[in-house]
């Protein structure tokens, strides 16, 4: 056992523990478990869980959370509408995040599945000098996609 202070107390029992710990108005607190004899301490266990969640949350606070945009392509895209979502799609790179670029397919367009792997060869080229396709996806139901991340 440990008192408040943090000197060792020794060997006590159960009962002695407690009654220690309620003569100087604080808790007994299981420090390790699975030590033979367990060892406890005396402390403010109302302190501890407040020490422990602040802790937390500074821990939180420098945590850094990769976020995953998504930026959806048709095979039949115009030539305009396929460069404002490569500006788009350099935008989320710049902040850091990394893209899902997905081709979505309609009717009998899933026909053409090598219209989709164009508009991939397309993009990717577009997009060399900023960023690096992570993982290639295969068809999931009528959608194809790719997720590229910041180089």
């Amino acid at each position: 056992m440990i008192g408040a202070t943090g000197e060792q107390l020794g060997i006590v029992s159960k009962s002695e523990a407690l009654r220690l710990a309620e003569n100087s108005g604080l808790d007994l607190v299981e420090v390790a478990s699975k030590a033979t004899p367990v060892v406890c301490k005396i402390m403010d266990f109302g302190k501890l869980k407040y020490d422990q969640k602040k802790k937390d949350q500074e821990n939180k606070k420098k945590q850094h959370v990769i976020k995953v945009k998504e930026v959806r392509f048709r095979p039949r895209i115009s030539d305009h509408d396929f460069e404002i979502k490569i500006n788009q799609i350099k935008k989320f790179i710049s902040e850091g995040s990394k893209v899902k670029i997905t081709v979505m397919y309609r009717g009998r367009e899933i026909t053409r599945q090598d219209l989709g792997e164009q508009l991939f060869n397309k993009v990717s080229s577009s997009l060399s000098e900023v960023a690096d396709i992570e993982k290639k996806g295969d068809l999931e139901g009528r959608r194809i996609s790719i997720i590229m991340s910041p180089k």
